[in-house]
């Protein structure tokens, strides 16, 4: 086995394809080799084959809030596995994931008080809409099948969370697949109104009425569940108007439809606050997460929903499974138990707090972009913000992609879909590391063209 390792020649078996990679442009990463491997991390940095240190941006996928190879991670991932590696989850718990789910409880809005563990945001949200759907049909509303998304909106690549999300080259290929009786309202981020808004934008709270529209078109009756991110994270970072999460939540109350907060990025303080919900003062029937709970060290997620969901499903013969769903690790024990240390760490060092710290740190320092001739927007809220390039005429999301390219070689590892740059770096950060974050990107973005 150690002669195998030794042979092993990572550029050439990348260059043949063997390992195919998610949301990738493949082809490229056959081009360029051991400069796209990262071998190493380190608090709020990686390290590539190629020796270069990568300050990260986007805490990973938006999951690693504590940024990397914090020693009390890894020894409790050693000891829960030498204590009790994996338990199934299907009519046996264990004490580190129930009391797990107490402490989730505990940081969610009052009334949110059970929790369901899946394994990642994608199978969260599936979650979220199955729960809907059997919730309706246990109160004698089985009429109440379709599912509200929102246009640009992300729920993940499930079948349900992808056919309730908006971004249109997630779903293109799999139209056929798609599940049926799924409308979207329109987002509210128009940029004639609301360009290089700092935090909440004063316009677009009337966009929440797009929803009676659809509401009027569909019946009431007929629908279940709208679902919609706080803040729309993997889509660029775009931030609800002032009024909109509270109309949205009115609409829904008033008509019986049942309201998901899809927080897989916002959950557990990337707004500065335990939830986005708690933030913006608005409280869904349902919240899903991941991500950094386990500071994206082992795969967890997980929804969160009010006593009358739960309690609407605990009815029927005793021994009866109440909810014909879940996953061979929902709650696995080595998850909870990192979860445990990272919202201990998160306790203990204020973290959350330190994140609604450096939020006017970020601002200030993202905005100082405006005045550069391809920047076409910024946006921010929370330790996240959003930056728009202009698109060259005949080669969009061209400009992005040569900005990631660039930040390997130059100091940042950068997340760049379609003309957005999108920014979620670690709370560990500093207000000195959030700065030169940005003075490179400004570096490389002048010399883009």
């Amino acid at each position: 086995m150690s002669e195998l390792k030794n042979e092993f020649d990572c550029a050439r078996s990348l260059k043949e394809g063997r390992y195919w990679m998610p949301f990738t442009a493949n082809r490229r990463v056959k081009e360029q080799g051991m400069a796209r491997v990262l071998e190493s991390a380190s608090g709020p940095y990686y390290t590539t084959a190629d020796g270069v240190k990568l300050f990260d941006t986007l805490s990973g996928l938006w999951c690693s809030p504590l940024g990397h190879a914090d020693p009390r991670i890894s020894e409790t991932l050693k000891k829960q596995a030498d204590t009790l590696d994996y338990a199934p989850g299907f009519q046996l718990a264990n004490p580190v994931t129930v009391r797990l789910a107490e402490r989730i409880a505990n940081m969610a809005p009052a009334g949110l008080e059970h929790v369901f563990f899946a394994n990642s945001g994608s199978e969260a949200a599936d979650t979220a809409l199955k729960a809907a759907i059997g919730y309706h049909r246990l109160r004698g509303e089985g009429g109440r099948f379709r599912l509200i998304g929102r246009e640009r909106g992300y729920h993940g690549v499930g079948l349900g969370g992808m056919s309730v999300g908006g971004i249109v080259p997630n779903r293109k290929m799999f139209a056929t697949i798609m599940v049926p009786g799924v409308d979207h309202i329109r987002h509210p981020y128009d940029h004639a109104r609301v360009a290089f808004s700092k935090g909440q934008p004063e316009w677009g709270a009337e966009m929440a009425e797009d929803l009676e529209r659809v509401i009027a078109l569909h019946d009431a009756s007929t629908i279940a569940a709208v679902m919609v991110e706080p803040v729309q994270g993997s889509t660029g970072v775009l931030v609800p108007p002032i009024g909109y999460l509270e109309r949205l939540r009115e609409i829904c109350t008033k008509h019986g439809i049942l309201l998901i907060f899809d927080e897989v990025i916002t959950g557990f303080g990337r707004m500065g606050e335990n939830f986005a919900s708690q933030r913006f003062g608005v409280k869904p029937d349902m919240i899903t997460f991941a991500k950094a709970v386990t500071n994206g060290i082992v795969p967890m997620g997980g929804v969160i929903v009010t006593d009358e969901i739960y309690n609407t499903f605990m009815t029927g013969p005793e021994n009866a499974i109440e909810f014909a769903h879940g996953y061979t690790y929902s709650g696995h024990p080595l998850a909870a138990a990192v979860a445990h240390t990272v919202l201990d760490i998160m306790e203990e060092e204020s973290l959350i707090a330190r994140a609604r710290s450096l939020e006017p740190v970020l601002e200030e320092a993202i905005h100082s972009l405006r005045d550069l001739p391809i920047v076409h927007d910024i946006r921010n809220i929370g330790l996240t913000a959003g930056v728009d390039l202009k698109p060259r005429k005949d080669a969009p999301g061209a400009r992005c992609l040569e900005l990631f390219e660039k930040g390997l070689k130059n100091g940042l590892l950068l997340r760049c879909t379609g003309e957005t740059i999108s920014f979620g770096p670690p709370f560990i950060s500093t207000p000195e590391q959030l700065r030169d974050m940005v003075a490179t990107v400004r570096k490389l973005i002048t010399e883009l063209d």
